[in-house]
């Protein structure tokens, strides 16, 4: 099974190797004899890979991709300059198959190109050779080795015991006794309770050739506990510093994140599926009768609520969280000075995308996960509750078509498709206008300056990052040009200073927020926070490497992390630590 391959020079000049004797070298070194505890906690982890396999093939797991291309910087070590993102639901049943969440619109730059699989589309992302690729291989990386895990097959040698988080685990380096293509090599961490292995490091082995030149790339895979006893792939994270393509060096990375593991899939003989809404209230007591703008509302609600039940059964909407009460205590902070008497409250929610978008669907603000993770500060994400709440303000509701049910029947990966959120460019003008009026008559109004830095921030690395800044669902915080819809607080920001440690106009994916990749909810991250020492530490909206802090079910179970206070009482994110 071959996995992500590309042509690489060997590069014994550079460790200065002379190529005659580096043949004589031998390629790992020997392994000691493990103890008989050792040896029959190996023995616990290969028979439990085997369950980990088949508990997979149970399952129709969203996997989304985002990953940059990274060139070297004198200052920041390295930059982004061009990226990729994918989505797709990946069924495991009887083989590795996929079904790409189409793009919303269709030609050859899209989210999507054509009808080639998400798979073969990493393998394209990453500049692979269309010959030596094999779509299996991706999903080759949720495992160490399908098909020959085994002390037949790989040496083990005893490292030592880390923790994880709280799960105490014995590191092994592992490698093919026989070297071959698709064999893992590198080191893997088992848990003592059961044998589970809940991280693997390190690549695949290409051939038995001492000489050979192609390599594959390093990932570092983590699993966590979802259920008792059930560890499931959640995040891969790919690195390559130094490849040579067109003669020059040029690097990667890439996160891979895993979700949606309890979702269900509709039958495969149908394409249609249902949609079922939950906690329905009783209200045939209440005989009030509605007004024409009554029946309205409640006409434009129904469509809202149908489209958000759609939105979690497909899986790219969070299911409700603490998380949207700091949101909607935002929205409070800017409808009360400006006088906004909303009929019906305006609820937050949270879209499950990398991409930094955000939208509305009738009173209900969404706003992407990989948003929130860049916003630096309260400010920050005020600016982009004004813009959509100026929405909600103005009327510019979704399409009512989704208030007949049999409107979202239809597959799950066509949900970008089928449902249209995004706003017109005029509705965005107009909203943009409203939104810089309620910042400027809110306890924000000092502070728009800092959200405009984000905006700048956006605009500068959005050359780049044409992707991340592509939404899926909803609209782009740029406008087609590359300017920012809400471009005068982005005028009123101070220049961006790389050396000014003190000025952060954006933060690096995943500073905030984490999904639960059973349930789908978000939590904040319960993490210390610390100030960037240097320009380096900054990494404004660049993929970074992954590092989980692993809990056993029941303890998380009782000591649930992340959870959010309330709104009031807490520092909003990007607040000092």
């Amino acid at each position: 099974m071959k996995l992500w391959k590309i042509s690489l020079p060997f590069l014994l000049v550079t460790l200065g190797v002379n190529l005659a004797y580096a043949k004589k070298e031998p390629k790992y070194e020997k392994a000691h004899q493990l103890t008989q505890d050792q040896a029959a906690l190996v023995e616990k982890a290969i028979a439990r890979e085997k369950v980990v396999i088949k508990n997979i093939q149970e399952r129709t797991p969203l996997v989304e991709t985002y990953i940059q291309d990274m060139k070297p910087d004198e200052k920041l070590y390295q930059v982004p300059t061009n990226d990729t993102y994918m989505l797709s639901r990946v069924d495991f049943h009887k083989s590795f198959t996929d079904k790409p969440y189409a793009a919303r619109t269709q030609n050859k730059h899209g989210f999507f190109k054509g009808s080639i699989s998400a798979l073969a589309n990493i393998g394209k992302a990453l500049h692979l050779d269309k010959e030596t690729y094999n779509n299996d291989g991706f999903t080759q990386m949720m495992f160490l080795d399908p098909s020959g895990f085994d002390q037949q097959h790989y040496v083990f040698s005893y490292v030592r015991r880390e923790f994880l988080g709280s799960v105490r685990t014995w590191e092994f380096d592992v490698h093919p006794k026989v070297s071959g293509n698709g064999r893992f090599t590198g080191r893997i961490w088992v848990e003592d309770q059961d044998g589970n292995v809940v991280r693997f490091n390190g690549s695949y082995t290409e051939s038995a050739s001492e000489d050979n030149t192609k390599e594959y790339f390093h990932f570092d895979s983590w699993r966590m506990n979802m259920q008792p006893n059930l560890w499931l792939p959640v995040a891969v994270y790919v690195e390559e510093s130094q490849r040579i393509e067109g003669g020059k060096t040029v690097g990667l990375r890439a996160q891979t994140h895993f979700w949606g593991y309890s979702l269900t899939l509709p039958t495969r003989e149908s394409e249609n599926v249902s949609v079922q809404v939950e906690g329905a209230v009783d209200q045939s007591a209440d005989s009030q009768d509605m007004t024409p703008l009554q029946a309205t509302r409640a006409w434009v609600s129904q469509a809202e609520n149908n489209v958000l039940d759609r939105l979690v059964q497909a899986g790219l909407l969070a299911p409700p969280s603490d998380f949207d009460k700091t949101l909607e205590q935002i929205v409070v902070n800017l409808a009360v000075p400006n006088n906004l008497n909303f009929p019906d409250p305006v609820h937050c929610r949270i879209l499950l995308t990398t991409t930094v978008e955000a939208t509305t669907v009738g009173n209900t603000i969404l706003v992407s996960k990989g948003l929130i993770d860049t916003l630096p500060n309260e400010e920050s994400i005020a600016a982009v509750v004004a813009f959509e709440l100026a929405h909600v303000a103005l009327g510019h509701h979704i399409d009512t078509r989704y208030a007949f049910n049999d409107r979202l029947l239809f597959p799950d990966e066509a949900s970008f498709q089928r449902i249209k959120m995004n706003h017109s460019d005029n509705d965005n003008v107009e909203a943009s206008k409203k939104a810089t009026e309620y910042l400027s008559a809110s306890m924000y109004k000092d502070r728009t300056s800092n959200a405009g830095l984000y905006f700048a921030q956006l605009t500068e690395r959005g050359k780049a990052l044409k992707q991340l800044n592509t939404p899926k669902l909803g609209d782009s915080l740029l406008k087609a040009d590359g300017t920012p819809w809400l471009a005068d607080l982005a005028k009123t920001a101070p220049k961006l200073n790389q050396d000014d440690v003190a000025q952060i106009a954006a933060l690096p994916l995943g500073s905030w927020l984490k999904t639960d990749p059973w349930d789908d909810k978000e939590h904040m991250l319960n993490a210390k926070r610390y100030a960037p020492m240097n320009a380096r530490d900054k990494m404004p909206f660049e993929v970074t490497a992954i590092f989980y802090k692993l809990q056993r079910y029941e303890d998380a179970q009782k000591t649930p992390a992340g959870t959010m206070p309330a709104a009031a009482a807490a520092p909003a994110p990007g607040g000092t630590n």
